[in-house]
């Protein structure tokens, strides 16, 4: 094995996993302010995907471009999704939460797939191979993780640095304590969610750059955001980021070594040890 493709695998793991964990933060980011399992992260991942692919197809806007506006229309789909299907439903068992979102998920793939069908697109669109001595990465993988580290900081000063941000970590501490002291929770709620759904939307778009897709794609991103979500801990946007760096790195290294079809099954041996011996993660935080 020559160093040059072993160090590729490497750093093209990581990149992806970036991009992985970008996804993961929107999925974790509404469990640790709601208690929320939004099953409905998967096809939100796809919908980021078509909306590139649809800006791009039919505007020919570039789809870096793009994504600021899939993002804002994420962030006001996600509000809504909270308004219509989640409220009524918080605060009751993990059940009716789970169904609510799971409704949500079956809505968007239904009307997903009578437009768009189950055939693969993907977005035509290049920056070249960015080349390093022995190593050699894609130039869309390498924007896409840059993007995902600027999505990741905007993000920790959102939630350290702003009042919302602030707002945010109150209600998800204690709710009732908060609004005692005055802090809309119904609004900071459909903002969180807002939120965790503009990361799915960000994350989709992103992937589109790199991979082709259809409107099932993002079921296996999704079960990628379980894992994650896990191993850096539910309720920990930012150890979202850890996790999705160790397992682009696991899906950079395994394949080297063995057939691909042996990655899932140590992603999810990873899965049942972490929460065997470390329940609430690297980072996690208790519930």
């Amino acid at each position: 094995m020559q160093f040059g493709n072993l160090l590729t695998s490497i750093v093209d793991g990581l990149l992806i996993g970036a991009v992985y964990g970008l996804a993961a933060m929107g999925l974790t980011l509404i469990w640790g302010v709601m208690n929320v399992i939004n099953l409905a992260h998967g096809p939100l991942i796809a919908l980021g995907m078509f909306s590139i692919y649809l800006l791009f197809s039919n505007f020919g806007l570039n789809p870096y471009l793009a994504l600021l506006i899939a993002a804002f229309l994420g962030l006001i789909f996600g509000i809504l999704i909270y308004f219509i299907a989640i409220q009524r439903v918080l605060g009751a068992s993990h059940l009716s939460t789970l169904l609510a979102t799971y409704s949500v998920n079956m809505i968007i793939i239904g009307i997903g797939t009578a437009i768009f069908t189950t055939t693969f697109r993907n977005v035509d669109y290049s920056l070249g191979n960015i080349t390093f001595g022995p190593l050699t990465v894609l130039g869309t993988r390498a924007v896409a993780a840059l993007l995902t580290f600027l999505i990741a900081g905007s993000l920790y000063l959102f939630l350290y640095r702003t009042r919302l941000g602030k707002y945010v970590r109150a209600v998800a501490n204690n709710r009732a304590a908060a609004e005692l002291m005055g802090i809309p929770s119904t609004q900071i709620l459909a903002l969180s969610f807002g939120i965790g759904t503009m990361l799915a939307i960000l994350a989709g778009g992103l992937i589109s750059t790199m991979l082709p897709f259809t409107i099932l794609s993002g079921g296996a991103y999704e079960l990628k955001s379980f894992v994650i979500g896990v191993l850096g801990g539910l309720g920990n946007p930012l150890g979202s980021l850890v996790g999705g760096l160790v397992l682009g790195l696991l899906e950079g290294i395994v394949p080297v070594f063995m057939p691909n079809t042996w990655v899932p099954v140590i992603e999810f041996v990873i899965f049942i040890l972490i929460l065997i011996v470390r329940p609430t993660g690297l980072f996690g935080v208790k519930k």
